[in-house]
């Protein structure tokens, strides 16, 4: 066999396996067989297997945990910098652009949210809105309990488009946190009751501008620290 019908041996294998995890509700963290069954199954050698795991770990489908096996990645093939931030040579402009998309979505997130969020949605968006004012009330970095915050509203909208667009949300607050040096402390505490309780009694239009203030927070921030330092 040449190099390229093993590399379309590869390409095939890796499409098997992944319509084997959809068709059999794999979820993120789940064990795949190991590749001498993949390999049995798909009537290939393991070593086409091997390679096509490979491959699909490469596209943040899977984890490859040496000694334990291949397990499903809670990235579920979506890359660490989908929109190419790190190439941005204006990080400050980067900054300001993002902040004003999260202002053309998010509300509109936080709206479904209200809509569509069930009693495990609203706990799950209440538990990290509470990690985060520990987090501020004790001045620790809140960044990460923050991203979560948003990622469940985001998942609580029950849209999965929006689900594939947290890891770009989820970047543009890593990058405005920074930015902010943390600083709007008490306002953030604030704004995030505010649009949990709006969720939380699903109603859409308090949802939707709860969000929509706590941003406008954000971008007047960002935009006057800015301007000292250009």
């Amino acid at each position: 066999m040449n190099d390229c019908d093993f590399k379309s041996r590869v390409d095939f294998v890796s499409d098997e396996i992944l319509e084997m995890i959809i068709d059999g509700g794999f979820q993120v963290g789940d064990k795949l067989p190991n590749e001498l069954e993949i390999a049995k199954d798909l009537n290939v050698g393991r070593s086409t297997v091997r390679e096509a795991i490979k491959k699909l770990e490469s596209q943040n489908i899977l984890v490859i945990k040496q000694g334990a096996g291949t397990f499903i990645s809670d990235k579920k093939g979506l890359m660490d910098d989908p929109m190419g931030f790190r190439f941005f040579r204006d990080k400050n402009k980067l900054v300001r652009d993002i902040i004003e998309v999260r202002m053309m979505i998010e509300p509109t997130i936080a709206e479904m949210a209200a809509l569509n969020s069930d009693r495990e949605d609203i706990e799950q968006i209440k538990y990290f809105c509470k990690k985060v004012e520990e987090d501020i009330l004790k001045n620790r970095s809140h960044t990460k309990n923050d991203i979560l915050f948003h990622t469940a509203i985001a998942k609580s909208s029950k849209n999965k488009v929006i689900s594939n667009l947290i890891p770009i949300i989820n970047k543009s607050i890593e990058m405005s946190i920074d930015i902010t040096d943390n600083k709007l402390v008490s306002t953030t505490i604030e704004c995030h009751k505010e649009i949990l309780e709006a969720i939380s009694e699903h109603n859409p239009i308090a949802a939707k501008d709860a969000m929509t203030l706590h941003i406008i927070y954000n971008r007047k921030y960002i935009s006057e620290k800015l301007s000292k330092i250009e």
